[in-house]
């Protein structure tokens, strides 16, 4: 099963070639927070049709905190937006489609990317 990022989300519906699978509840913020008013529940309601949405649940929390903290250790910290949804992919595991560099970071942790 595959999670698309929020650049994967967009790129799809820009160029209109849909691929089933599932987002983070976080990409479908991040989606929506760029969409007008007027437009957003539209828009929401077509993206909860088309994809899974995969909301935070405890083992995703759990393994958030703990890559948090090694990440931190080590002076690599990566933005929460997709540190949430990569620990999303890793809990679920699902691949992850992304061409966000900050994803080969967590690679280790057992995140399989595609690109």
């Amino acid at each position: 099963m595959k999670l698309f990022d929020t650049e994967a989300t967009i790129n799809m519906i820009r160029s209109n070639k849909y691929e089933h699978g599932s987002v983070s509840i976080i990409t479908l913020i991040e989606f929506l927070r760029g969409i007008k008013d007027e437009k957003r529940d539209i828009i929401k309601k077509l993206l909860e049709a088309s994809f899974d949405i995969i909301w935070i649940d405890n083992d995703i929390i759990k393994l958030y905190c703990k890559i948090y903290q090694e990440l931190k250790k080590r002076g690599e910290l990566v933005p929460d937006a997709d540190l949430l949804i990569a620990a999303t992919a890793i809990s679920k595991k699902f691949d992850l489609v992304s061409n966000d560099i900050h994803f080969e970071k967590l690679i280790p942790f057992g995140l399989k990317l595609i690109k």
